[in-house]
C-alpha cells in the first residue's frame, strides 16, 4: 500500500467536474456525468433471551447501488457495443447474450482543479441494466442529446495506490 503525505496546504474539497471514466483500458469520450457510489449493508436486528427490552444490531448483506453514466450522442459506440452484450437484438436463439464477456471492471478517475489525477475507484464486474440510446427528440427545445446507460457491479474500493498529488503554485511577480 502508498504511503500518503497529507496536503497541508488543500483545505478545500476536490470539485465534481474534473473526471473520466475507463474501461477495457481505454477512457471511453465524451462521459458528462457519473451517477454516485453507494453502498447500504443490511441492518440484522436481534435480542438476547435475558434482556427482552432492547435490540441487538449487526451488518448484514451489502449491497451496491447501480451507476449511472451519461453522454452527449456522438458516433462513438461504446455504450451501444457494451449494451448489446447483454441483450443483442436479432442475434438468434441462444445467441443474445455474450456471457464471456458483458462484464467489465471500470475505473473512475476523479481530479483536482489543475487537471492532477486525484483519486480512482476500481468498479467490480459491472453490466449494462439499462441503456437509453436517445432521449426524447423535441424539435422546440435547445438542448443537448443525452443517452445514458445504468451499469450493475459487485463492489467498489478506491484505489489506495493513488497518491494525493502534490498541487502547483505561482508566484506572481512584484508589480
Amino acid at each position: 500500500m502508498a504511503e500518503f503525505t497529507v496536503n497541508a496546504q488543500r483545505f478545500d474539497p476536490y470539485k465534481n467536474f474534473k473526471f473520466r471514466v475507463k474501461w477495457d483500458g481505454r477512457y471511453v469520450a465524451g462521459v458528462s456525468k457519473v451517477g454516485m457510489l453507494k453502498r447500504t449493508t443490511e441492518v440484522v436486528k436481534h435480542r438476547e433471551g435475558g434482556d427482552p427490552s432492547s435490540s441487538r444490531k449487526s451488518p448484514g448483506r451489502t449491497e451496491f447501488d447501480a451507476i449511472t453514466l451519461e453522454r452527449g450522442v456522438t458516433h462513438d459506440t461504446e455504450f451501444e457495443k457494451w449494451a448489446n452484450k447483454v441483450w443483442h437484438v436479432g442475434a438468434g436463439l441462444g445467441a443474445e447474450v455474450s456471457l464471456r464477456d458483458f462484464r467489465k471492471d471500470m475505473l473512475i478517475e476523479v481530479y483536482n482543479e489543475s487537471g492532477q489525477l486525484a483519486m480512482t475507484y476500481k468498479v467490480y464486474r459491472c453490466w449494462v441494466s439499462e441503456f437509453q440510446a436517445l432521449p426524447d427528440l423535441d424539435a422546440n427545445a435547445n438542448a443537448v442529446a443525452i443517452q445514458h446507460i445504468k451499469l450493475e457491479n459487485e463492489g467498489w474500493e478506491r484505489d489506495q495506490e493513488v497518491p494525493e498529488p502534490s498541487e502547483p503554485s505561482f508566484t506572481v511577480p512584484a508589480g
